[in-house]
C-alpha cells in the first residue's frame, strides 16, 4: 500500500487500450491547475510503461503506479 493522495480528479479508462488513457490523462490533465493530483484506473497492461514515458517527456509527475487484479492506477500530479 502506497501513500495516500488528496485526489482531485479521478479518470476511469477501464477497457480502453493504448494510446485512448494516454490521450484521456493528457486532455484531463489540461483542464486541472498545477499541484491538483489526477487519479487514472486503467485495464491496459500497455498503460504502465505508457504512462511513465508519458509523464517522463510532458515532466508531470507520475507519484505513483497500482497494479492489482488486472487494474493499473496512477497518480499523477500536474507540474506545469
Amino acid at each position: 500500500m502506497g501513500a495516500a493522495y488528496t485526489i482531485d480528479h479521478v479518470l476511469d479508462c477501464k477497457g480502453l487500450n493504448c494510446p485512448l488513457p494516454v490521450i484521456k490523462t493528457k486532455k484531463a490533465i489540461e483542464k486541472m491547475t498545477v499541484g491538483q493530483i489526477l487519479q487514472m484506473v486503467a485495464t491496459d497492461p500497455g498503460s504502465k510503461p505508457d504512462m511513465a514515458a508519458w509523464s517522463k517527456s510532458t515532466g508531470h509527475e507520475l507519484l505513483e503506479t497500482r497494479e492489482e487484479a488486472g487494474l493499473y492506477t496512477f497518480f499523477i500530479r500536474k507540474t506545469k
